[in-house]
């Protein structure tokens, strides 16, 4: 399946930090936030990216331009360092389009804008570009297969150390609780879309809420619940976290470094 990446918003909580950045190309150890969504999928045999561009369009084509695989593969190096042998590839058999869907576009509306790229797709993927989780991608698509509703998302648990308060007349406080412990969930933003997803979309829309919630109104959407590990890179703060994780060597999206399950006798 074609793989659709929203790259084009302006990430305006990372800004204070990463003024010289799009939101995509923000770092994660060696390699920004972008590249590990798109390593995710290619493990699971999903290939065929569309980029939705906007700001800072450019910095992204770039990246990708002078995008250099002995960064993180082993190699040979000759004569010099004239000759490079590279003995295994990160992304050699990767299908990137690149679409500048403007400025200041909403996501409905740079999806609606590569909708010629993804001609004969009856089904296709989607992306913030700015999530990350290790849920097995194969269980998420044969969940949105079977379902046969036109959308499905990855529904999961808030990575939020925040307390919800529930209270009586007057603000008399009644309950104080954890919503990591509670039984609120979120759209994690991996999505599984049939074509018709096209005719939900209104000229200048969101995914959410309106889309979506005609897609409901119509029993159109499905939620695959995953208790595993999710996390999104809103803040500096989430940032700094997945930062952490990667450095302790505990990153559980890096799915593509876990070895293969055992064979059953």
């Amino acid at each position: 399946m074609k793989v659709v990446l929203f790259c084009g918003g302006l990430g305006m909580r990372l800004k204070e930090t990463e003024e010289s950045l799009p939101k995509p190309l923000v770092r994660i150890g060696y390699m920004p936030i972008l590249w590990h969504v798109m390593k995710y999928y290619a493990h699971f045999g999903h290939k065929d990216f569309i980029l939705c561009l906007g700001y800072k369009a450019d910095v992204i084509k770039q990246y990708f331009l002078t995008y250099n695989e002995c960064i993180l593969n082993d190699f040979v190096m000759t004569n010099g360092g004239h000759d490079i042998q590279l003995l295994n590839h990160d992304m050699k058999d990767w299908r990137i389009t690149f679409v500048d869907t403007g400025m200041y576009c909403t996501v409905g509306q740079r999806l609606k804008l590569v909708r010629h790229h993804l001609e004969g797709e009856e089904m296709f993927l989607a992306n913030y570009s700015d999530g990350l989780t290790d849920v097995p991608l194969s269980d998420l698509i044969n969940f949105a297969q079977q379902e046969s509703r036109i959308a499905t998302f990855l529904c999961v648990k808030p990575n939020l150390t925040y307390h919800f308060v529930t209270m009586s007349d007057h603000g008399r406080v009644t309950e104080i609780s954890d919503i990591r412990g509670s039984n609120i969930r979120i759209n994690g933003g991996f999505y599984v879309f049939r074509q018709g997803i096209f005719d939900y979309i209104k000229n200048g829309e969101e995914l959410v809420p309106g889309p979506l919630q005609r897609l409901t109104d119509d029993n159109q959407l499905s939620a695959f619940t995953y208790d595993g590990f999710w996390a999104g890179m809103d803040t500096f703060k989430d940032k700094q976290q997945l930062e952490d994780m990667h450095a302790r060597g505990e990153a559980p999206w890096e799915v593509w470094k876990q070895p293969p399950p055992a064979a059953v006798a």
